[in-house]
């Protein structure tokens, strides 16, 4: 049968692809759809055909899958943000296991490897400590939005729809911050809309009010409110901290940050402290952190320390090794292994994140990490001790071939390789598999309702 463009054709589906769509197949082609689960039969529409697939949109679900769920989000299925929401949880980490242990298998081309069960997050709602929602003059509207006289669209406070850049869609709450973060973002909803003040156009580059971001301290229970604007204008921003800091004892930290620059990212090109702390406070472990409002932190406190302990129990640590840590970050995985190594070396290419590294050591009251800003392919030829342990944990695009080879030149005992992308995971251990056995491979569920998955991998010079 051959698929083309805009027909309609009803499709079972089989399995559930990298990427979070289902996947179905006709005479052997396949058909990626969005918003599928395995066993679904359903009438779908093709709406993209390449020469090896086809890419379908669900016009009717027939016949539902036993593993469909009603998802609790009114947004479900048009917020970019977790699109698996109608899945159940335990088909969640079932797929998100099966992601990993297909890419070593087809991309690394390493067979056997021992993939365990997925780590689940211990909370799968009101599990992230940070959120950030973008302001538009453009509202997208739900299908039972349509047509109604009653609704202002040329606001919306919230977060975006999956392919557009220049809509937002207005969120009342996001179950996947605690309820406390969806009353403070109502407020501020209400005050912006009362303000006056034009929040940003993103077509247009106009306008004041640009982005919200919400941090939670999960060890202390206290918030952080950065509101960033495209200018500075105390007087504007001043009265909302001093109403969220009036009303919400839990708030610590009001944070403006002012960029002028276009591009749709919610970090200022300077910031103020309008009320509290310019910082909030969190634990993982029995290690405290300073987190600033644009520093990077794990998304899923209590997530992490599950991650942390794998990273832990992996690196085999006896008290008298040399560990040297790649993309450090703020120190968090060389501070959690400080008790049980002799020397730690992170490495990180950010300044303020060496920085913020420095400080949390001091902070912790850790002597034996010391911390190197550059980049890792000039770095690591300047460090003529041979680790025993390497960890790594690159972002999503992995490490750079180059890297990969001095990595196997140092030659380390073991490598623990910390990962958010099974797929980059697979092809950095493709290119270190004639040197490194993988012992074995453990996903940890850092995303609940999205098909993003945290794996840690063993490896051992042969």
């Amino acid at each position: 049968m051959t698929i083309k463009k805009g027909q309609t054709i009803d499709l079972k589906v089989t399995d559930m692809a990298f990427g979070g769509k289902g996947l179905a197949r006709v005479d052997s082609f396949a058909v990626f759809i969005d918003q599928a689960a395995p066993l679904d039969l359903a009438t779908a529409r093709i709406i993209k055909k390449k020469k090896n697939y086809a890419e379908g949109r669900i016009i009717e679900l027939l016949e539902p899958s036993p593993y469909r769920i009603n998802p609790p989000c009114e947004y479900s299925g048009f917020c970019g943000g977790c699109k698996w929401q109608f899945l159940n949880y335990d088909r969640q980490i079932a797929y998100k296991k099966q992601h990993v242990a297909d890419s070593l298998e087809h991309i690394a081309l390493v067979k056997g490897v021992l993939v365990h069960s997925t780590i689940p997050s211990k909370l799968i709602f009101g599990y992230r400590n940070k959120m950030e929602f973008s302001f538009s003059d453009r509202r997208w509207l739900l299908p039972d939005e349509m047509g109604r006289d009653d609704l202002e669209t040329g606001f919306a406070l919230g977060l975006h729809v999956p392919g557009t850049f220049y809509k937002v869609l207005d969120i009342n709450a996001c179950l996947l911050q605690p309820d406390l973060g969806n009353l403070i973002l109502d407020d501020i909803r209400k005050f912006i809309k009362n303000s006056g003040v034009p929040v940003y156009g993103l077509r247009s580059h106009t306008g004041f009010w640009r982005f919200l971001m919400l941090r939670h301290s999960v060890a202390l229970d206290q918030w952080m409110v950065n509101i960033i604007t495209s200018a500075e204008d105390r007087d504007k921003v001043q009265p909302l901290a001093d109403l969220l800091r009036e009303k919400y004892p839990k708030i610590v930290s009001v944070i403006n940050n002012i960029t002028s620059r276009p591009a749709g990212v919610a970090i200022g090109e300077y910031e103020i402290c309008l009320s509290g702390s310019s910082c909030i406070k969190d634990k993982i472990g029995p290690y405290e952190f300073e987190i600033s409002a644009n520093s990077f932190f794990q998304t899923n406190t209590l997530g992490a320390m599950r991650l942390y302990d794998t990273v832990k129990d992996f690196a085999v640590l006896n008290g008298q090794e040399t560990v040297i840590d790649l993309y450090s970050g703020t120190g968090t995985i060389p501070i959690y292994l400080s008790e049980f190594a002799k020397e730690i070396i992170g490495i990180e290419i950010i300044e303020s994140a060496v920085r913020d590294a420095e400080n949390n050591c001091r902070n912790n009251h850790i002597s034996n990490c010391r911390f190197i800003h550059g980049d890792i392919k000039n770095c690591l030829a300047h460090i003529t001790k041979r680790p025993d342990v390497m960890v790594i944990d690159p972002p999503r695009a992995g490490m750079h071939k180059d890297i990969v080879k001095q990595v196997i030149d140092m030659a380390p005992e073991r490598i623990v390789y910390v990962s958010c992308n099974p797929s980059t995971l697979a092809r950095d251990i493709g290119m270190m598999k004639e040197i490194y056995h993988v012992l074995e491979v453990q996903p940890v569920d850092m995303f609940p309702h999205t098909y993003h998955i945290e794996s840690v991998a063993k490896l051992k010079r042969k």
